[in-house]
């Protein structure tokens, strides 16, 4: 079990169209401001209550309705912000064996992190604690419907990139 597992209601979601259809996990990663870790942006995106003047480079999430169902931090620690049985807004413009809009039935899931750096054994141990977990509950999932954000969103997004060791995940 991880060290840290915490709720906060993220207002960034809404309904699935089935629920009975979460297939996938969608592996991500996020920095606030970008390479910088261990600071308060990305649970102030997600709960809607970032400053976009608290960095330049937020200047262009201004706006920006996001969520996660979850967020794995360095530490391996876990906020959970959207139950799993409601559409996070993770995936954005997305699609994975010829069915569009993913987070209709995904389970969206940063790391914290970016595509230049390594992830922490902490992140891989509390990540295969929660695949674990979501294999059992949902018989759709399996490894192999494990898949990357670059994987459902070729040529729009890269995360959680070249060094997300894959083969650490169970």
């Amino acid at each position: 079990m991880p060290a840290l597992l915490s709720f906060r209601d993220s207002p960034h979601f809404d309904l699935r169209p089935n629920k009975i259809d979460i297939s996938v996990v969608v592996v991500h990663c996020i920095s606030l401001p970008e390479s910088c870790f261990n600071l308060p942006y990305i649970e102030q995106l997600f709960m809607g209550q970032l400053d976009c003047n608290a960095d330049p480079s937020f200047s262009e999430l201004q706006g920006l309705r996001v969520s996660a169902h979850l967020v794995i931090k360095r530490d391996g620690s876990i906020t959970q912000y959207v139950p799993f049985d409601k559409r996070a807004w993770h995936a954005g413009v997305s699609s994975y064996e010829l069915r569009d809009n993913c987070n209709d039935f995904a389970i969206g899931i940063e790391l914290e992190g970016d595509i230049h750096s390594s992830f922490e054994a902490a992140q891989y141990q509390s990540l295969n604690w929660v695949c674990a977990a979501l294999y059992a509950k949902y018989p759709l999932i399996s490894r192999e419907r494990l898949v990357a954000h670059s994987d459902i969103a070729p040529g729009r997004k890269l995360d959680p990139g070249p060094f997300f060791d894959w083969t650490k995940v169970v």
